[in-house]
């Protein structure tokens, strides 16, 4: 009988000193609002709202005709001034020999220096704008930054982006397959939890494993008391709401 009563005392005092259930809202993960760094005309949308997409894989694309030929003219460029760089180096060589011979002056020689230098600088410059070009090409293409599903499309083919220094917003995605669960607690209830600690979060009949994900430093007012607020991460297979009511179950 001892032993039973201690067994149980034992089972008792090793359990938190307090647990609940604390209502919370669900928020998207790692939610990003995506728009072109360059300028343009809509070519072609490949993404519509609700639809999951891949790392990488293209969402939408610009009229490339210009910046295609921004780098034909790039590339043309650089074959002239690698040719001319050539002809100066030839050309220094030629001033160099004739300068050992003391057949011309030190300032020929300098001065043929002078021209393969500037021609090696031209041909850098051009060099550096076809990269230029090239990203800008590429940036005709927006692209997923990670596996994520599309919330909310706000373009449509033929629309004439502006980029600028406040761009437009065209996607708006979320990560796949993760969402948070945002809670208020008091003061007393946030110095029990640390992050990464492990809890339970239920939306409509489903469980899901979570983690303490960030733990807030300034309260905010809820229902005229401060409360602070803390975020829950956990994997979900299918797709879940933002908004939608939750519960987490603290330890």
């Amino acid at each position: 009988m001892k032993k039973w009563i201690a067994l149980c005392a034992a089972c008792f005092f090793s359990q938190p000193l307090w647990a609940a259930d604390v209502a919370a809202i669900l928020q998207w993960s790692q939610r990003v609002e995506l728009s072109t760094p360059v300028s343009g005309v809509v070519q072609a949308v490949q993404a519509e709202a609700g639809e999951q997409v891949k790392k990488g894989q293209v969402l939408l694309t610009l009229d490339s005709t210009a910046y295609q030929a921004r780098i034909g003219e790039s590339q043309a460029e650089i074959t002239r001034l690698q040719a001319e760089a050539a002809e100066a180096k030839r050309d220094l060589e030629r001033v160099q020999e004739l300068h050992s011979r003391t057949v011309v002056s030190t300032t020929e020689l300098d001065q043929a220096r002078l021209r393969l230098v500037k021609n090696q600088s031209l041909l850098a410059e051009a060099r550096a704008r076809l990269k230029q070009n090239q990203k800008a090409l590429d940036d005709s293409s927006l692209r997923a930054p990670f596996d994520a599903v599309v919330i909310l499309r706000q373009v449509e083919p033929g629309q004439s982006v502006a980029a600028g220094l406040q761009p437009q917003t065209l996607l708006v995605l979320a990560k796949s397959g993760e969402m948070i669960a945002r809670m208020h607690l008091g003061s007393a209830q946030m110095d029990s939890l640390k992050t990464g600690q492990a809890v339970t979060v239920t939306s409509g009949d489903k469980s899901y494993s979570g983690k303490v994900k960030t733990l807030g430093l300034e309260p905010v007012r809820i229902k005229d008391e401060s409360a602070y607020p803390v975020d829950v991460i956990f994997s979900v297979n299918g797709q879940l709401r933002a908004g939608a009511a939750a519960v987490v179950k603290l330890p």
